[in-house]
């Protein structure tokens, strides 16, 4: 599911656009000040962030910054006053990707979410292959030797994070917030479980994955 992070401290508009995206079908979190938003992307994974300029703690200008310099590719839509042209060219200049000026249309926002979204998404084939095995992502199925593989919705979404983010280490919060959603889970050692079923379908040999690679007291990774 595609992850979005709000980070807006009005709460009506936060409210608003928290429920027109979820309304498309996103996973959305909702922060409201700039430097939780910049400890939350970096601390798990988002496809994209609404990011509004004038923020409590640390406004989005110093958001957009810190995180481009760190490195972060993540697109960055702002939100901007209406008839502030300089905090649109400031925004662009910093790294943001695009921005919606306030007040603004759910359906504008909507437009330019989904076209940022096109814009950055993996170029994942359509069909991943390792060993005997083949990941079908437009059917969401597993085959091994042309046979279908029997993995329940969960074991695909985690097989398909690992797979998309290959040869990153992934660790236990960030795999849960993009398979399960942020909040959605009782405890990290659900994953861990999954794992386990999941080598059990995949692996030649679980006890000794080749693929499914785990690094003790940090997270997991996948590798051809």
């Amino acid at each position: 599911m595609t992850r979005i992070l709000i980070v807006e401290d009005d709460a009506n508009i936060a409210l608003g656009l928290e429920y027109d995206l979820k309304l498309e079908g996103y996973s959305v979190e909702v922060v409201t000040d700039g430097e939780t938003a910049c400890r939350r992307a970096h601390e798990s994974p988002y496809d994209l962030l609404v990011l509004d300029v004038m923020l409590p703690r640390k406004d989005g200008f110093a958001v957009c910054r810190e995180l481009r310099r760190a490195g972060l590719k993540t697109p960055i839509l702002i939100l901007t006053a209406k008839t502030a042209e300089a905090e649109k060219v400031l925004g662009l200049e910093l790294g943001a990707d695009d921005y919606v000026t306030k007040p603004f249309s759910p359906l504008e926002l909507r437009a330019r979410v989904k076209a940022l979204l096109r814009r950055a998404a993996p170029d994942t084939p359509h069909v991943v292959a390792f060993d005997d095995i083949e990941v079908d992502f437009d059917r969401c199925e597993v085959r091994r030797e042309g046979r279908r593989v029997d993995l329940t919705a969960t074991e695909f979404k985690l097989l398909a994070t690992l797979i998309q983010r290959r040869g990153h280490l992934l660790n236990r919060e960030q795999l849960l917030d993009a398979v399960w959603g942020v909040g959605n889970y009782p405890t990290d050692r659900v994953v861990d479980n999954h794992m386990m079923n999941l080598r059990r379908k995949i692996e030649r040999e679980p006890g000794t994955p080749r693929h499914l690679i785990s690094i003790r007291g940090m997270g997991y990774r996948f590798e051809d």
